[in-house]
């Protein structure tokens, strides 16, 4: 039975429900975004039975897809691009047809609008069903290059203002964008 996108999402706004309520004074702090994922990855980790995705991992820095070698992505314009996703839920690729799940980008606001719109372009491939539009998911072989993730979150922190924003991507598009205090 195919993952509902639904309950992904849910798991994803419950999580970051949580991370927001425990960490906010973590975030207030200046806390460098790799603790902050890691500390996200946690909640997320420990609501996966919750949502019946216990076969499922929150790795953060995760830069390996089969083989061990490094996951890429085409960019908009082609080229190959190499990947290191601040934080996913994924199955470690033990699961073909339904391997990648969430891709979490987390910014400061404080940080250059450049690197901003990298991490928004990385979550509209790695979002996208197919990286070259021609690969499909068939449930047996993995793609050359990182896709199909049910949905990408771009969290930016503002840590002056006490918010954030959180942009949801599906489909290689932005879905939703939303904001809110912690």
């Amino acid at each position: 039975m195919p993952i509902d996108p639904g309950k992904v999402e849910q798991l994803l706004d419950k999580a970051l429900e949580v991370f927001f309520r425990a960490e906010s004074d973590n975030i207030a702090l200046g806390t460098n975004e790799r603790n902050l994922c890691g500390r996200l990855a946690i909640h997320l980790n420990n609501l996966l039975p919750e949502f019946a995705l216990e076969r499922y991992y929150a790795d953060t820095e995760y830069n390996r897809k089969q083989d061990g070698r490094v996951k890429t992505i085409l960019d908009h314009q082609h080229v190959i691009v190499t990947i290191n996703c601040d934080l996913i839920l994924h199955s470690r690729g033990e699961l073909v047809a339904e391997d990648n799940l969430i891709a979490f980008e987390v910014k400061k606001s404080t940080r250059p609008n450049h690197e901003k719109e990298d991490d928004r372009n990385r979550l509209r491939a790695m979002t996208k069903a197919s990286y070259d539009d021609v690969w499909s998911a068939d449930g047996i072989a993995h793609p050359e290059h990182v896709c199909g993730y049910l949905i990408g979150a771009f969290v930016e922190l503002d840590v002056r203002s006490r918010t954030y924003l959180v942009e949801k991507y599906a489909h290689g598009n932005i879905a939703s964008s939303t904001n809110g205090h912690f």
